[in-house]
């Protein structure tokens, strides 16, 4: 490889750390998968960076940029793991978080848990200042109460410090008071101002996102501080870049000021991933289906570009309720995270029924076939029992897992259920298939669309384990699994834009908007993002591409619609593109537009990013002829059959293009496993990803094929899914 070409892409998930180093000039990929380390995310990273490069032959010295993503600040929200967090506001708002919007996400529920303020009430002071809606200073602010408010809070404990007062989305000037002082007088509190967090109305959004951002803040910060020390002790001097839930890059510092936009920077990155890999093979609309061992995750990608929301749950109380969790107001690729991975532990509910999930064994202790220590049933086991997995070459080979625990761990609720541990495991393996499609249907559903039109992407280490069977439960016909699928998000770091979204609260009327002041009020914000993106990568901001978007309503209307609009300067002569632009936009959105009526700007929007010349990935392909791909065979359970065969098992980097295969089949390759089921075909595209045409279901009426034991061939697979 030549010098000082390698871009190094490290993925944290809640099993396993993905690495992957991409050669620009070679265009090929290199990757390693390790197993995380919970206590201290870091060690995990080096351990997997040290293993690679040693394996690979390659020189520290020669990576010239890292990019990171990492769970850590999700699981921390997930877990309440955070720093002790104060907040200090306006005075008469205190209880803003436990008020929240009155509102209840199971309306006949008496006895419903509602979403823990992150801040107990002991912890949340005022100060009296007061600022009008336009801005204007009413009350003004006495810096010494403000300082007087953050004593009590640091005698309390508490580290960090979030402050938040009525209508700074239109001054800071208040915040930005309160926040010199106090940190002058406690330089080490961390303080976090919603006037930089989250500049916009609705004080209970505005109010829980820089809370939780005041949360993760001293995490975030030591957690880059260390792994940016000991990336540099390894001899890399590049420097590191962190991906936002938006599926942009950004620089360390602006990463540790706002660290809260880095929530859902894994899953951004597969559907990035998603999107690429889908483009590649000539398909623009795709259903990102990526799942690891903690978490399965789906993004909906809609002409080849994936959605972006600019709100968010975190920690819900109901994993698919809406309205059940604390909202954030980010931008982030919309997608649905599903409790369902290879750790997901199968158990028994009080009826005898068997569930799977959402508790994981995680990678500390692990499935039981680990042999760390776990003694829980997962899906891994279920698979390495269904003879899915190869034992031996298990996560490329680095680690060796064991049937015999596999078995051991199921036997006690097999026998409880009066089946086979065979059986068990594919009851396993129908029931969290089963909980993965029926979450993605409604996801996609809500978003009017059906999933029979898309083609189904696997990534992850689990994706192309249950991705055909997935499909088939979705009524999904196409199946497409790209080549390094198990490190997939990984790779979706190093295709990634540096991206900065930025947003302001204005409140004027369309009709009677003063066009000077909106041209400036975008500028402003267009010139901050791109301020970010110059410390990114320096002196490219110049050519960024840039999206200005607004949130426009109907006067008297309680929601917004988010609009693409034209780009600037704008004028008199903006106005009828800007509300055809709504108008469309609203139609889409409830079938139906208001006869008349004023449009509201409520919040302008900017997306600035700059496209990284990395933007052709291909992973590493062994030279080896096509009729070399056959591995031999592997015993595996059909489970149309109840029972187990020899199915031929081919070794994914000896794959030529228009090579096919026909199922049952197994293809293996070092991160990840694809299960081919019975009447299906997979054929070798010119991007080397592999696409699967699943065989069509019976018509109706037709007779079901009989197994070996003359019952139906689906009755094990009802079983349990009736037992869900």
């Amino acid at each position: 490889m030549t010098a000082a070409s390698y871009s190094l892409g490290i993925d944290i998930g809640g099993t396993f750390t993905d690495i992957v180093v991409y050669d620009s000039v070679g265009k090929t990929s290199v990757s390693h998968k390790e197993l995380t380390t919970p206590s201290a995310p870091y060690e995990g990273v080096i351990r997997g960076v040290k293993t690679l490069f040693g394996r690979e032959g390659m020189a520290f010295a020669d990576v010239h940029r890292v990019i990171h993503a990492t769970t850590l600040f999700t699981n921390a929200l997930i877990e309440r793991k955070g720093a002790l967090t104060g907040l200090i506001t306006t005075a008469g708002f205190r209880d803003t978080l436990e008020m929240a919007r009155e509102h209840k996400y199971e309306l006949f529920d008496l006895h419903i848990e509602l979403p823990r303020p992150i801040v107990p009430r002991s912890l949340r002071l005022e100060v009296d200042e007061r600022l009008g809606p336009d801005g204007s200073v009413e009350l003004a602010l006495d810096p010494a109460q403000a300082v007087a408010q953050a004593g009590r809070l640091a005698a309390a404990g508490v580290t960090s410090i979030a402050i938040v007062f009525l209508h700074a989305y239109a001054n800071p000037v208040h915040e930005e008071m309160a926040r010199a002082a106090i940190q002058a007088a406690y330089p080490e509190l961390f303080v976090s101002i919603s006037s930089e967090v989250s500049r916009q109305i609705r004080e209970y959004e505005r109010t829980s996102t820089t809370v939780a951002n005041a949360y993760v803040k001293p995490l975030a910060d030591g957690y880059l501080d260390r792994l940016t020390s000991e990336i540099g002790a390894l001899g890399i001097a590049a420097p590191l870049f962190m991906m936002l839930s938006n599926g942009g890059l950004t620089h360390v510092m602006e990463a540790k000021r706002v660290p809260i936009q880095l929530l859902e920077s894994g899953p951004a990155a597969g559907a990035l991933a998603g999107a690429f890999f889908g483009a590649r093979s000539g398909i623009g609309d795709v259903l990102a289906f990526d799942m690891g061992g903690t978490t399965a995750k789906l993004a909906v990608i809609d002409g080849g570009v994936p959605v972006i929301a600019h709100h968010f749950e975190a920690s819900r109380e109901k994993r698919l309720t809406e309205g059940s969790g604390l909202p954030l107001s980010i931008s982030t690729i919309e997608l649905i995270e599903i409790g369902a991975g290879g750790g997901s532990i199968a158990h028994l509910d009080a009826l005898g029924l068997l569930k799977v999930g959402p508790e994981s064994a995680s990678s500390t202790p692990g499935p039981a076939c680990y042999g760390r220590g776990g003694t829980q049933p997962t899906v891994t086991d279920a698979n390495l029992v269904l003879g899915f997995l190869d034992p031996a070459s298990f996560a490329g080979g680095t680690m060796t897992i064991d049937v015999a625990r596999a078995e051991d761990a199921m036997r006690p609720l097999a026998e409880a259920s009066g089946l086979s541990v065979a059986d068990f495991a594919w009851g396993i393996y129908s029931i969290v298939n089963e909980n993965m499609a029926a979450a993605a249907r409604v996801h996609v559903a809500e978003r009017g669309h059906h999933a029979g039109r898309f083609a189904l992407l696997l990534t992850g280490g689990g994706g192309p384990l249950h991705g055909c069977e997935v499909a088939a439960r979705l009524g999904i016909e196409r199946v497409l699994c790209p080549p390094g699928a198990g490190v997939a998000s990984a790779l979706g770091l190093l295709m990634a834009p540096a991206r900065i979204d930025r947003m302001l609260s204005v409140g004027w009327t369309l009709e009677r908007v003063d066009w000077d002041a909106l041209e400036q009020a975008y500028r402003g914000i267009e010139q901050d993002a791109c301020a970010v993106i110059d410390a990114t990568l320096p002196g490219q901001s110049g050519g960024a591409a840039r999206q200005r978007a607004a949130d426009l309503r109907f006067a008297g209307q309680g929601f917004e619609v988010i609009t693409d609009l034209p780009a600037g300067p704008y004028g008199a002569a903006t106005y009828q593109a800007i509300r055809d632009a709504f108008l469309r936009s609203y139609l889409q959105t409830f079938g139906q537009v208001p006869p008349a009526g004023d449009i509201e700007i409520v919040n302008i929007r900017v997306a600035v990013s700059v496209t990284p010349q990395e933007s052709e990935l291909n992973v590493k392909m062994a030279s080896i002829s096509g009729a070399q791909a056959a591995r031999g065979t592997r015993r595996m359970y059909l489970g149309g059959r109840g029972q187990y065969a020899e199915v031929p098992v081919y070794e994914r980097e000896a794959l030529g293009v228009g090579q096919a295969i026909a199922g049952p089949a197994i293809v293996q390759e070092a991160s990840s496993t694809l299960i081919l089921p019975e009447g299906a075909r997979a054929s070798v595209d010119a991007s080397l990803s592999l696409l699967v045409q699943l065989a069509q279901p019976a018509p109706a009426g037709k007779s079901e094929p009989q197994s070996a034991a003359g019952a139906p061939a689906a009755s094990h697979e009802r079983q349990h899914e009736h037992a869900d």
